[in-house]
């Protein structure tokens, strides 16, 4: 059984599709960070390094299933013929993951995508030139701002994901927060992309924050300013990290996150 949280009546689980080294040196995706802030944080997460000192990076998805159903928030690197082939380790793993779990493809029915960054869609639409939804009962959710901005994102997304999501009816844009009918909450987080969303689950004093890439390493942990070079909108991203990492009224926060070496972190 893979990683999870229980919170109130929703189970959160975490879901393994890959591991490999990021494309670029860490230095120069926080070209900010000092040498004390990096020894902070590979304190933190010392499983962020791989033997060769790059930058380690885990990909996976969350699912979060109650007796109302199954909502996954995001949808991995992919098979291997994915978007995200070029750079991320395909195939990944998600299948299996989702088979460990106790999920079928089919008991899902809602797809929250956090944004349109090829390792966070890479099983949304599968099939190649036969494209077909990986998902196939779910609803797709998008941010609108976030489809209004893809051609500065990735256009190519527009015809291998979007596009047959369209054809089969299952996207749906939003403009905003949200409600999903599992009692989750979907939560704009601007910045790292203008539509980059989060997913929230609250019960009682606890809620566990499903974060995209609001955060992709320890440092912006210890560091939530810490400029980080693929955010498309560095101030827009900042405050969306500041305002969820420091939620007091979350009581206890959970952080699930796609790319650090744990899943969940609380704070």
């Amino acid at each position: 059984m893979p990683p999870s949280l229980q919170v109130g009546p929703c189970t959160v689980i975490a879901l393994a599709d890959g591991a490999g080294p990021f494309f670029s040196p860490r230095a120069e995706a926080f070209p900010g960070a000092t040498a004390e802030q990096w020894a902070a944080a590979d304190q933190l997460d010392p499983g962020a390094l791989d033997a060769d000192g790059r930058w380690l990076l885990r990909f996976r998805a969350f699912a979060i299933r109650s007796d109302r159903g199954v909502t996954l928030v995001d949808a991995g690197i992919g098979p291997a013929d994915s978007p995200a082939a070029s750079w991320a380790p395909v195939p990944g793993a998600l299948p299996a993951s989702l088979a460990a779990a106790g999920i079928d493809p089919s008991d899902v029915d809602t797809v929250v995508l956090t944004h349109l960054h090829t390792d966070h869609v890479g099983w949304a639409v599968v099939g190649g030139e036969r494209a077909r939804p990986f998902f196939p009962n779910a609803e797709y959710l998008l941010q609108q701002a976030e489809l209004d901005a893809i051609e500065g994102i990735n256009p190519q997304l527009l015809s291998s994901v979007i596009d047959p999501l369209r054809t089969t009816g299952q996207l749906r844009t939003l403009k905003g927060t949200a409600s999903l009918r599992g009692g989750e909450r979907i939560l704009p987080t601007p910045g790292h992309t203008p539509g980059h969303q989060s997913v929230l689950v609250t019960a009682g004093d606890e809620t566990v924050a499903v974060t995209g890439d609001l955060l992709v390493h320890a440092i912006q942990l210890l560091h939530p300013a810490l400029a980080y070079a693929h955010e498309m909108d560095a101030e827009q991203a900042r405050s969306s990290r500041e305002r969820v990492l420091d939620d007091r009224a979350a009581g206890t926060l959970h952080l699930a996150t796609p790319h650090l070496t744990e899943p969940f972190i609380a704070r």
